[in-house]
């Protein structure tokens, strides 16, 4: 069923819009008869009024609307404190929607929230929509004027402002870290081998590998595509068994606690035999035993500029397009020797 609109109310009574609005907010300039009359038929059909529609006619809602794929992952969570903080301070609510990597979720949240409450989106791609690459739903939204920032995982055909990790450089500067520390099998792990940050990661690792002089073997390299990571360790056991690395870069936390502990038990030390870096520097590095050493991608300074580019942009104060690259450390713990 079509939702009941003011313009369908107007031409139910042959009046204009403007009467119909001044009708429901009950204006003195509109007789009680005619008042009673839209009210009624507007109560009996259904009529919602569109969120803040008082401020629609500036446009203007100081709301923010924010997409991420999951809630599984802290790094979200980063990105979204340093968002909230931003907007915060600049007097703009926030509103987040989760996906659930669904390009449909996806699409349902946009339309749902450019109906007028929101004034731009801050948004992460699900996984499907990568995928799959259809993108339209972001294109309508850009042309019908409402701005979108976004980050870690942007669709690089879409023109809007970007916040990306180096991923990248990520890769390549920590296996230079490994090699320093005298590792030479290095293996990576990676559980978003089919997303552009994931093969952002490994093309960083093979160039790594090639600047130290290390010959790249393929046998060293595991994607794990099923996203239950209870079957990590399943997965990852013969890899670890069948290959004698000394070191070994994830592209996630969940893939290196899983990694320890199948070192662990098949009786390695680490960081002694084995060095392990994950990318992400969220709460299980801080509390896995031994303590994660991490690739930080610093998610609250994502957040912060991915909402302090959107406000810009929203309060006219920036027209260009622009992407900005985080620079990416290493946090070092007691996983590495």
């Amino acid at each position: 069923m079509k939702k009941l609109t003011i313009k369908d109310i107007a031409k139910e009574f042959s009046v204009s819009i403007s009467t119909v609005s001044k009708a429901l907010n009950d204006s003195y300039e509109i007789s009680e008869a005619t008042k009673e009359k839209i009210k009624k038929y507007a109560k009996e059909n259904n009529y919602k009024p569109n969120f803040n529609a008082i401020s629609l006619k500036n446009r203007s809602t100081k709301t923010i609307g924010v997409i991420i794929p999951t809630m599984l992952n802290y790094f979200f969570a980063q990105v979204f404190k340093g968002i909230e903080d931003a907007a915060n301070k600049k007097g703009y609510k926030v509103i987040t929607c989760i996906t659930n990597q669904s390009h449909n979720k996806e699409s349902e949240i946009i339309e749902m929230l450019s109906n007028g409450s929101i004034d731009g989106f801050i948004l992460s791609m699900a996984k499907e929509t990568e995928l799959k690459k259809e993108y339209n739903h972001f294109k309508e939204t850009i042309e019908n004027g409402t701005p979108i920032v976004m980050f870690d995982r942007v669709a690089e055909s879409i023109e809007c402002d970007k916040v990306i990790t180096d991923d990248y450089n990520g890769a390549l500067n920590t296996v230079a870290f490994l090699h320093k520390k005298g590792h030479t099998k290095i293996a990576f792990v990676s559980t978003l081998s089919d997303l552009h940050i994931g093969k952002q990661r490994f093309l960083g690792y093979k160039k790594g590998l090639e600047n130290v002089g290390l010959p790249f073997n393929e046998d060293l390299v595991i994607n794990i595509l099923d996203r239950d990571y209870k079957k990590y360790e399943t997965l990852l056991t013969p890899f670890l068994k069948n290959n004698n690395v000394d070191s070994v870069i994830t592209t996630g936390e969940s893939a290196a606690v899983a990694t320890m502990k199948c070192l662990i038990k098949s009786g390695k030390k680490i960081p002694k035999d084995v060095s392990v870096i994950a990318f992400s520097n969220g709460i299980l590095a801080r509390h896995s035993s031994p303590k994660l050493t991490t690739i930080s991608q610093h998610g609250e300074q994502m957040g912060e500029a991915a909402a302090n580019i959107l406000i810009e942009k929203l309060e006219k104060k920036n027209t260009e397009t622009i992407t900005k690259i985080i620079k990416t450390d290493l946090v070092i713990r007691d996983s590495t020797r």
